[in-house]
């Protein structure tokens, strides 16, 4: 299976093209819209700032090609950056629009008590009850390594699979149908951040 990597020079590509290498998947780092056009399935990582972010994707033209293999059905996952681009707008240095393939909005954490980044480990709780299938055989409450001071709205609240508290829930996973994303860093969160990715390279 060929997993392609889209890479416009805001994400941490070698650690989380290693990790999934590791879980077996052959694994393309490009931003050439064929080879993502090929490619069975779509990674969008992405750290840094979500208006340069969104610039690059832009400069590079790679906005077509992610709504494309979106639509097209093939399984995307988004990292960090990755989901919150999904989205309409962030109020990062903003408001800046997204890409809009979801509805809703990326917000700031705002409590006066919180240290912002939140950086580190922390649960994730399913909502609903059910396991992600991003998550099988990962325990619920299971620790994910996170690092960001934005955090997603989704406008359907259904589409949330995982929930994280840090003074009050927000939403650190989604899925809806194809397109599954988190908040937090599987390529940083060890032997369980390694079995999250591997159910993404054997989802059929």
């Amino acid at each position: 299976m060929t997993l392609a990597i889209i890479d416009y020079d805001m994400g941490n590509l070698k650690s989380v093209s290693k990790a999934l290498e590791a879980v077996g998947a052959e694994v393309c780092i490009t931003r050439d819209p064929e080879k993502i056009r090929n490619a069975e399935k779509i990674v969008l990582p992405g750290v840094g700032a979500f208006g340069k972010c969104m610039e690059n994707l832009k400069n590079y033209g790679l906005i077509d090609i992610i709504k494309e293999s979106i639509k097209s059905g093939k399984y995307f996952l988004g990292i960090c950056l990755g989901l919150q681009l999904l989205f309409e707008e962030s109020e990062e240095f903003g408001p800046v629009k997204g890409l809009g393939i979801l509805k809703g909005k990326v917000v700031k954490f705002n409590h006066a008590s919180l240290k912002i980044p939140h950086m580190g480990w922390n649960q994730i709780k399913y909502k609903g009850g059910e396991t992600p299938p991003l998550l099988d055989g990962i325990p619920d409450q299971s620790s994910f390594y996170f690092v960001h001071s934005y955090y997603v709205m989704p406008a359907d609240q259904t589409i949330i699979t995982t929930e994280t508290d840090y003074a009050g829930f927000f939403c650190s996973s989604i899925q809806k149908e194809n397109i599954l994303a988190t908040q937090f860093h599987p390529e940083k969160s060890q032997e369980l951040g390694l079995k999250m990715l591997e159910n993404f390279v054997n989802l059929k």
